[in-house]
C-alpha cells in the first residue's frame, strides 16, 4: 500500500471515535493525535501538536493537495492554527479532508461547508510521494 493510501486508510479506522482533548486511541483522540497516529503506522515521525505539525513538510496550495496531505484551520479568533485534518479526497475539485470534530467526533468534511472555508488556513505535504 503507498502511503496516501495508507494514511487515509488507517484515518477512516478511526471514524466515530469520540473526541478527547489530548486523547490518542479509538476510545477518545483529538485532531492531532489521529494525525500523529495514522502517519506513525505508516512508519512516518510526525510532531504530535498542530502547532509542531504547520512547520513540518512543504506548504502547498489548496488546489494542489492530494489524499494524505494536512489541512489546517484557525477555529478561534486568535491568529495561531487550532485544528488540522487528513484530505481524504477531492470531489469536483474541493477536498474532502477526516478530522477529530469536538462536537461529533472523528468525521469527514468538506472544504465546501462554510464554516471550513471561512477557517481554512493553509495545506501541507509530509509525504514526499
Amino acid at each position: 500500500m503507498k502511503p496516501r493510501d495508507g494514511v487515509v486508510f488507517y484515518a477512516k479506522a478511526y471514524l466515530g471515535s469520540p473526541y478527547a482533548y489530548g486523547g490518542n486511541s479509538k476510545a477518545g483522540i483529538d485532531c492531532s493525535g489521529l494525525i500523529y497516529n495514522v502517519f506513525q503506522q505508516q512508519g512516518i515521525r510526525v510532531p504530535r501538536t498542530v502547532d509542531a505539525l504547520r512547520k513540518k513538510g512543504k506548504r502547498i496550495s489548496i488546489d494542489r493537495a492530494k489524499k494524505g496531505d494536512v489541512i489546517f484551520f484557525r477555529t478561534s479568533r486568535k491568529r495561531q492554527l487550532t485544528h488540522a485534518g487528513i484530505i481524504v479526497s477531492t470531489r469536483g475539485g474541493i477536498p474532502e479532508f477526516i478530522h477529530a470534530s469536538t462536537s461529533k467526533g472523528v468525521m469527514i468534511s468538506s472544504l465546501e461547508n462554510a464554516y471550513w472555508k471561512k477557517a481554512y488556513a493553509q495545506t501541507r505535504r509530509l509525504l514526499k510521494k
